[in-house]
């Protein structure tokens, strides 16, 4: 994964092991209380924040999942992602000699070519949704197929969903096997695991479904498909969190993690980043094992690190996303 850190060696997973999980406990209204006071305890104010904010851009996977996505709004949104600050605002954050990046562009496996084409010699992965996103409720032969597709089609990274219904009925060994599956049928590519926690009911099967899914291999946990109702909550990444880290301390793998859908603004981004620094560490701010999954989220990065520089605020629209 793209990072200016030496990345960790990827997570190879472990053999299916149940009493990881299986006597799990979360306490939802302590997680709640500690997601609610991690956000009012820190502060992170001038220079700081928009070193804060120049790093949240660089975590950020610029997605476009939309049904009406054309190559032309590809091939806009990867022109963003190469250059997601005007200059004058880069010249004046003194970091000209090397421009930020994101960390990823986020498509559709058909919108990968293209995608692929847009972003050649810039480094950027391009990452591609797969296994009948977001529902994931397609065959399991055509969920490895779409997989290898997109990786044949240049897909670095492949985010893929998990079949809920496993999560629901306590099926925790075929959850297993398919998430296995998945992380050979991408070969070099790296597996994000969509856990669409709005569906799962329960923290306690959040904490679950995180574990099962890095024991098969997953090298990023992600929250959301961005598609449910519910999308990333600090509650539910809390609890995501302590499961990346449980699963690090048992297996001495690090494991990414990508909180997505709902997350719009610069304050929302800082919240995600303090939360990753406090309960996983400093090293969870890098792109290899930390990524934002949003669209709308930049504009607003923008405009506050526009702020910063020049004092004023530019209304919303002054920055396009793409």
């Amino acid at each position: 994964m793209k990072s200016g850190h030496n990345s960790f060696p990827r997570n190879p997973g472990t053999a299916f092991t149940p009493e990881w999980f299986e006597t799990a406990q979360v306490n939802t209204s302590a997680a709640e209380r500690r997601a609610a006071t991690l956000t009012t305890r820190r502060s992170v104010k001038k220079d700081y924040q928009a070193a804060w904010l120049v790093k949240a851009l660089q975590c950020i996977d610029l997605t476009t999942l939309a049904g009406d996505d054309t190559a032309g709004r590809v091939h806009r949104l990867c022109a963003k992602a190469r250059r997601p600050l005007r200059d004058d605002i880069v010249e004046r954050l003194g970091l000209a000699a090397a421009p930020p990046t994101v960390g990823a562009v986020c498509v559709y496996p058909s919108m990968v070519p293209h995608a692929v084409k847009a972003l050649e010699g810039s480094g950027i992965p391009v990452a591609s949704v797969a296994t009948g996103f977001p529902s994931g409720l397609t065959p399991l032969p055509t969920r490895l197929a779409e997989i290898r597709w997109a990786v044949e089609q240049g897909a670095r990274e492949i985010d893929i969903v998990i079949f809920r219904e496993q999560v629901l009925t306590g099926d925790w060994h075929a959850l297993y096997e398919e998430v296995k599956a998945m992380r050979e049928a991408c070969g070099e590519a790296h597996l994000k695991a969509i856990l669409a926690t709005g569906d799962l009911k329960t923290l306690r099967n959040v904490y679950k479904a995180s574990m099962v899914a890095m024991q098969a291999g997953a090298d990023f946990i992600k929250t959301s498909t961005g598609k449910e109702e519910v999308n990333a909550t600090l509650p539910v990444s809390l609890t995501m969190v302590r499961a990346l880290r449980d699963y690090g301390e048992l297996a001495g793998h690090a494991v990414g993690f990508k909180p997505a859908g709902g997350l719009r603004t610069a304050k929302d981004a800082m919240n995600w980043m303090i939360l990753m620094k406090e309960e996983a560490g400093r090293r969870w701010l890098e792109p290899d094992l930390f990524r934002i999954g949003a669209s709308s989220l930049l504009a607003d990065i923008e405009r506050q690190l526009e702020h910063h520089v020049t004092g004023r605020y530019a209304a919303l629209s002054h920055h396009a996303i793409a």
